[in-house]
């Protein structure tokens, strides 16, 4: 759901006033012309948007931190996956050594068998 800004988009008539009014947009900061006769918008220039980076110098370093990083994170998950076959493993024992110390107790009963 949108979020409510008051009187955003409504445009009331007045008398004698300018035929056109200029209307900043609450969502994309962009610059509207909206003709009071017609009400509706006769003109769109968008927001500036500000540069990320203020050279490329600073562009490639960003771009290293990143490769950097994701090199990290990948590293993490290769370690994890093979401590993650180990921890299967002993799950995996640990499960065969219960199952063969419980004693088999046959057919489990269902809710079915004792109506």
């Amino acid at each position: 759901m949108a979020p409510f800004f008051p009187f955003c988009g409504i445009i009331r008539t007045m008398a004698k006033g300018p035929s056109t009014i200029e209307v900043t947009c609450p969502c994309c900061s962009a610059l509207l012309k909206v003709d009071t006769a017609t009400a509706e918008v006769i003109a769109h220039t968008a927001a500036v948007k500000p540069r990320m980076f203020s050279d490329m110098e600073e562009a490639a370093r960003a771009m290293k931190e990143q490769d950097s990083r994701r090199e990290s994170i990948f590293r993490q998950s290769v370690e994890a996956q093979k401590h993650a076959s180990e921890l299967l493993d002993k799950k995996f024992q640990e499960a065969v050594k219960k199952a063969k110390e419980s004693p088999d107790t046959g057919k489990p009963i269902r809710d079915f068998d004792l109506d």
